[in-house]
């Protein structure tokens, strides 16, 4: 009975709801899970107390009939010869011993087991747990973090500090290896090692299985000397252990054969060269677009910098801002792309998040192959869209768009409210409609995407700006601001200068909502003009 009670439990700790709510890609839907987990806590607590009693109410009778037995066992016929001795172990063993074995079949744990089954339709999955993983690998690459620093938990712009196991980065070592990703296995099963040769003591992994996957992913990258070095180590711990044997033997050979290879080559004038370091990658632009994230490799000369101004705007007098104008900001020249001040208030920002919330979902492309749709993984975030009529401060926050822009909003897409998960980022791409997408928006009717305005939500203490990776800009996001440009040329032309990406967040939690002005409705607004200018 305790041995499938025991089962059952284990069952429901490590058999996940079969939907995937990829919970890694949007801090604020995590911040549920931390409330499930407390309540799972206090039901867990519970369940403790309940048996705690249980247990000292069995010690107690046991206490008390340790006594008497010993007792009576000294003299049993001298015992039993008083009647009412002998009358009160009849009972005890027909009433009193049946009321025990009741109390300890007594099962304190439906109370827990029931929550938890409830509970656990919403638990992360493999899927958010190698997301995550992930991601952490990501924000290590961009933001050039040693392993230790994520290990001991003192990330820039961070005011906690939370720390890694041996077990968990052994855990991140695994994900990386069963992505083939040797450069990451290596970095994060060096940090597990690192850890046990301090005197930190796991119950799941040791130095023999670290070094086990430390010396074939150093071998994967070519470096057969460093291989045949973890390979010793591991067999000065484990002399039998077989795959390590045969590596030994295997790496020997094939160290001698490179070094005969190498002698050839320096003879003829020829040299080796082994490139180590991160795997290759699908996006072009991915170191410029990491060394903006940093903060690097911004183009903007004092000279520049020195035409930018900030100023008071009222949209040529617009009547709403005649007297109480907004602070406009120019954040770059060519383009032009404007920072406003102030524009929108902390309760509207939570009215919109609270909308938002409940319908977040994580973007999803269409698959030309099977016509399916999958998810987007270059937008790690979850996103929702807010139509005007669904509360009075989403028209109100419209209206102000179309105020200070000049341009008619109701062409417009309704407004996106991004969150942006663990590691969240928006890898660098345009947002208006390319000549090889000339379908892009057809269905809209509305034509291409003029402009957009991007409104921060909330302050992000490290990582989280808009970079624009073809003039080398970078916008750090502030509470409460909201950057616009346009996309187009008064041509009607795609402005290609545009391009731009959501760096990973690396502290913090990123709230976002974005509006998408189209062209119809804006030809007396912004007149169409020949040049592709400013």
């Amino acid at each position: 009975m305790m041995f499938c009670r025991c089962c059952f439990v284990l069952i429901l700790l490590f058999t996940w709801s079969s939907a995937h709510n990829d919970f890694f890609t949007s801090i604020g839907q995590m911040t549920d899970l931390l409330f499930m987990e407390k309540d799972l806590v206090s039901s867990l607590k519970d369940y403790i107390r309940a048996e705690e009693h249980k247990l000292e109410q069995i010690k107690k009778w046991a206490d008390r009939l340790d006594v008497l037995s010993s007792a009576a066992t000294q003299d049993p016929e001298g015992f039993l010869g008083h009647p009412v001795n002998a009358f009160k172990l009849i009972k005890r063993l027909n009433t009193e011993w049946r009321e025990l074995e009741s109390l300890v079949l007594t099962d304190m744990s439906d109370a827990f087991i029931s929550n938890l089954t409830i509970q656990r339709q919403n638990f992360p999955n493999d899927d958010d747990q190698t997301g995550a993983a992930k991601a952490l690998m990501r924000l290590q690459d961009t933001y050039q973090l040693d392993t230790n620093i994520i290990s001991t938990g003192e990330l820039p712009g961070s005011s906690s500090v939370a720390s890694l196991t041996v077990d968990d980065c052994y855990d991140l070592g695994k994900v990386a290896y069963s992505e083939a990703d040797y450069y990451h296995t290596e970095l994060w099963m060096v940090q597990a090692l690192k850890q046990l040769d301090q005197g930190e003591t796991s119950g799941l992994v040791d130095a023999v299985t670290v070094l086990d996957y430390l010396s074939y992913s150093v071998y994967q990258q070519g470096e057969l000397e460093r291989a045949l070095g973890f390979t010793k180590r591991l067999l000065e711990l484990d002399p039998t252990h077989q795959r390590a044997n045969g590596n030994l033997k295997y790496f020997e050979y094939q160290l001698s054969k490179q070094k005969k290879a190498e002698a050839t080559e320096e003879a003829e004038g020829r040299h080796r060269t082994v490139s180590r370091g991160r795997p290759d990658d699908y996006l072009p632009e991915r170191r410029k677009y990491e060394q903006l994230c940093r903060g690097e490799g911004i183009r903007m000369t004092p000279r520049r910098q020195s035409r930018l101004f900030c100023r008071y705007y009222d949209n040529n007098r617009h009547p709403r801002y005649v007297i109480g104008p907004v602070r406009q900001e120019d954040e770059w020249d060519h383009p032009r792309i404007v920072r406003y001040h102030n524009i929108v208030s902390d309760k509207e920002m939570e009215k919109v998040k609270e909308l938002a919330k409940p319908r977040l979902r994580r973007a999803t492309v269409h698959d030309p192959q099977t016509g399916k749709l999958t998810t987007a993984h270059y937008r790690v975030s979850k996103s929702a869209w807010l139509g005007a009529f669904e509360h009075p401060v989403v028209d109100k926050i419209n209206q102000r768009i179309e105020d200070i822009t000049g341009l008619d909003v109701t062409t417009a897409e309704d407004l996106q409210v991004a969150n942006y998960g663990v590691g969240g980022q928006y890898e660098p791409h345009f947002d208006f409609g390319r000549k090889d997408e000339p379908d892009a928006f057809e269905e809209l009717g509305t034509g291409n995407r003029i402009a957009t305005w991007l409104l921060y939500m909330s302050d992000v203490p490290a990582g989280g700006a808009t970079v624009f990776t073809d003039i080398r800009a970078a916008v750090w996001p502030k509470k409460g601001t909201a950057v616009f440009w346009y996309n187009l040329y008064p041509s009607g032309e795609g402005d290609y200068r545009t391009r731009h990406a959501a760096c990973p967040v690396l502290v913090g939690n990123k709230w976002v909502s974005n509006k998408w002005i189209h062209e119809r409705g804006q030809e007396f607004r912004r007149r169409c003009g020949l040049q592709e200018t400013d």
